[in-house]
Protein backbone atom coordinates (compact mmCIF):
# COMPACT_ATOMS: atom_id res chain seq x y z
CA UNK A 1 0.00 0.00 0.00
CA UNK A 2 1.28 3.14 -1.03
CA UNK A 3 2.06 5.60 2.09
CA UNK A 4 -0.73 8.64 1.95
CA UNK A 5 0.61 11.81 1.21
CA UNK A 6 1.00 14.01 3.91
CA UNK A 7 -0.40 17.50 4.32
CA UNK A 8 0.51 20.88 3.63
CA UNK A 9 2.47 22.18 7.02
CA UNK A 10 3.85 19.01 8.55
CA UNK A 11 6.03 19.50 11.47
CA UNK A 12 8.36 16.22 10.83
CA UNK A 13 8.05 12.97 8.77
CA UNK A 14 9.31 9.36 9.88
CA UNK A 15 9.45 6.22 8.15
CA UNK A 16 5.30 5.20 9.56
CA UNK A 17 4.81 8.88 11.22
CA UNK A 18 4.09 12.35 9.85
CA UNK A 19 2.74 15.23 12.31
CA UNK A 20 1.03 18.24 11.69
CA UNK A 21 -0.56 21.22 13.80
CA UNK A 22 -3.61 20.28 15.96
CA UNK A 23 -7.36 21.38 14.41
CA UNK A 24 -10.47 21.86 16.57
CA UNK A 25 -11.71 18.61 13.98
CA UNK A 26 -9.05 16.62 16.31
CA UNK A 27 -10.43 16.40 19.58
CA UNK A 28 -12.39 13.18 18.98
CA UNK A 29 -8.89 11.64 17.91
CA UNK A 30 -7.60 13.11 21.24
CA UNK A 31 -10.38 11.90 23.34
CA UNK A 32 -9.37 8.42 21.92
CA UNK A 33 -6.18 8.89 23.54
CA UNK A 34 -6.67 10.62 26.45
CA UNK A 35 -10.11 9.47 27.45
CA UNK A 36 -8.61 6.07 27.89
CA UNK A 37 -7.98 4.94 31.70
CA UNK A 38 -5.10 2.64 30.51
CA UNK A 39 -3.19 5.16 28.68
CA UNK A 40 -4.06 7.91 31.41
CA UNK A 41 -2.49 5.58 34.30
CA UNK A 42 0.96 7.48 33.18
CA UNK A 43 -0.07 10.76 32.56
CA UNK A 44 -0.64 13.32 35.32
CA UNK A 45 -2.91 12.45 38.02
CA UNK A 46 -3.97 9.36 36.17
CA UNK A 47 -7.30 10.97 35.19
CA UNK A 48 -9.25 10.83 31.94
CA UNK A 49 -9.84 13.71 30.01
CA UNK A 50 -13.38 14.45 28.62
CA UNK A 51 -14.37 15.54 24.76
CA UNK A 52 -14.93 19.12 26.06
CA UNK A 53 -10.98 19.02 27.65
CA UNK A 54 -9.60 17.77 24.75
CA UNK A 55 -11.39 20.78 22.76
CA UNK A 56 -10.38 23.11 25.10
CA UNK A 57 -6.73 21.65 24.67
CA UNK A 58 -6.74 22.18 21.04
CA UNK A 59 -7.74 26.01 21.83
CA UNK A 60 -4.61 26.05 24.15
CA UNK A 61 -2.38 24.52 21.39
CA UNK A 62 -3.36 26.75 19.26
CA UNK A 63 -3.17 29.94 21.19
CA UNK A 64 0.60 28.13 21.98
CA UNK A 65 1.27 28.06 18.45
CA UNK A 66 0.58 31.60 18.11
CA UNK A 67 2.60 32.72 21.54
CA UNK A 68 5.72 30.21 20.93
CA UNK A 69 5.51 28.95 17.51
CA UNK A 70 5.04 25.23 18.58
CA UNK A 71 2.49 23.11 20.84
CA UNK A 72 1.34 19.53 20.86
CA UNK A 73 1.01 17.91 17.16
CA UNK A 74 -1.14 15.60 16.14
CA UNK A 75 0.87 12.28 14.84
CA UNK A 76 -0.78 10.56 11.59
CA UNK A 77 -0.17 7.00 10.28
CA UNK A 78 1.56 7.67 6.57
CA UNK A 79 0.06 4.74 5.49
CA UNK A 80 -3.41 5.44 6.07
CA UNK A 81 -3.25 9.28 7.02
CA UNK A 82 -5.52 8.08 10.52
CA UNK A 83 -4.77 10.14 13.38
CA UNK A 84 -3.18 7.84 15.96
CA UNK A 85 -1.60 9.64 18.75
CA UNK A 86 0.18 13.02 19.42
CA UNK A 87 3.83 14.34 20.13
CA UNK A 88 4.54 17.63 21.37
CA UNK A 89 6.13 20.29 23.63
CA UNK A 90 4.34 22.09 25.97
CA UNK A 91 5.33 24.54 29.22
CA UNK A 92 3.44 22.46 32.16
CA UNK A 93 2.13 25.09 34.54
CA UNK A 94 4.11 27.63 32.40
CA UNK A 95 7.79 26.21 33.14
CA UNK A 96 10.72 27.77 31.59
CA UNK A 97 11.51 24.32 30.18
CA UNK A 98 10.17 23.49 26.97
CA UNK A 99 8.66 19.45 27.88
CA UNK A 100 8.05 16.61 25.42
CA UNK A 101 4.95 15.12 25.96
CA UNK A 102 3.79 11.99 23.45
CA UNK A 103 0.46 9.72 23.29
CA UNK A 104 -0.52 7.07 21.33
CA UNK A 105 -3.77 4.80 21.04
CA UNK A 106 -3.23 1.71 22.60
CA UNK A 107 -3.42 -0.52 19.85
CA UNK A 108 -0.34 1.48 18.20
CA UNK A 109 1.83 0.88 21.68
CA UNK A 110 4.83 -2.13 21.90
CA UNK A 111 5.46 -0.93 17.97
CA UNK A 112 8.42 1.70 18.25
CA UNK A 113 6.26 4.31 16.87
CA UNK A 114 6.58 6.59 19.88
CA UNK A 115 10.32 6.43 20.29
CA UNK A 116 9.86 7.14 15.50
CA UNK A 117 8.36 10.34 17.12
CA UNK A 118 9.62 11.21 20.11
CA UNK A 119 13.01 11.73 18.11
CA UNK A 120 11.95 13.13 14.89
CA UNK A 121 9.67 16.08 17.67
CA UNK A 122 13.26 16.89 19.52
CA UNK A 123 15.59 17.30 16.10
CA UNK A 124 12.11 19.55 15.49
CA UNK A 125 12.70 21.35 18.52
CA UNK A 126 16.03 22.35 17.33
CA UNK A 127 15.89 22.75 13.83
CA UNK A 128 12.11 24.21 13.54
CA UNK A 129 12.01 26.02 16.68
CA UNK A 130 15.52 26.94 17.70
CA UNK A 131 15.22 25.42 21.28
CA UNK A 132 18.56 23.98 22.62
CA UNK A 133 17.55 22.28 26.09
CA UNK A 134 14.28 20.05 26.39
CA UNK A 135 13.04 18.08 29.18
CA UNK A 136 10.55 14.80 29.45
CA UNK A 137 8.99 13.72 33.03
CA UNK A 138 8.33 10.00 33.57
CA UNK A 139 6.52 8.26 36.44
CA UNK A 140 9.97 5.78 37.94
CA UNK A 141 7.56 2.70 37.39
CA UNK A 142 7.08 3.26 34.17
CA UNK A 143 9.98 1.54 32.06
CA UNK A 144 8.28 1.45 28.86
CA UNK A 145 7.89 5.08 28.80
CA UNK A 146 11.73 5.33 30.17
CA UNK A 147 12.68 3.17 26.97
CA UNK A 148 11.23 5.59 24.82
CA UNK A 149 13.52 8.72 25.61
CA UNK A 150 16.48 7.11 25.85
CA UNK A 151 15.77 5.82 22.31
CA UNK A 152 15.23 8.96 20.97
CA UNK A 153 18.30 10.52 22.51
CA UNK A 154 17.45 11.83 26.06
CA UNK A 155 19.96 11.30 29.21
CA UNK A 156 18.19 9.99 32.35
CA UNK A 157 18.19 12.77 35.27
CA UNK A 158 17.72 12.87 38.89
CA UNK A 159 14.14 12.49 40.30
CA UNK A 160 12.09 15.38 41.08
CA UNK A 161 9.78 15.64 43.94
CA UNK A 162 6.15 16.31 43.20
CA UNK A 163 4.01 18.87 45.14
CA UNK A 164 1.56 15.81 46.18
CA UNK A 165 5.15 14.06 47.51
CA UNK A 166 5.43 11.74 44.50
CA UNK A 167 8.22 11.39 42.32
CA UNK A 168 9.34 12.03 39.15
CA UNK A 169 12.09 10.12 36.79
CA UNK A 170 13.61 13.35 34.80
CA UNK A 171 14.96 13.09 31.46
CA UNK A 172 17.10 15.91 29.49
CA UNK A 173 18.18 16.08 26.14
CA UNK A 174 20.74 19.20 24.55
CA UNK A 175 20.27 19.89 20.99
CA UNK A 176 23.53 18.43 19.16
CA UNK A 177 26.41 21.07 18.41
CA UNK A 178 25.89 21.07 14.79
CA UNK A 179 22.25 22.41 15.50
CA UNK A 180 23.23 25.26 16.88
CA UNK A 181 24.18 26.87 13.94
CA UNK A 182 20.72 27.55 12.52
Amino acid sequence: MKPASPPPSIIFTTPRLYARPLTPADAPAMHLVYGDAAAMRWVGDGQTLSLAQCEQWVEVTERNYATRGYGMFALLCRASGAVIGFCGLVHPGGQPEAEMKYALQRQFWGQGLASEAAAAMLASAAALFGLQHVIATVAPDNPASQKVLLKAGMQRGPLRRNQDGSDTQLFAWQAPASANAR
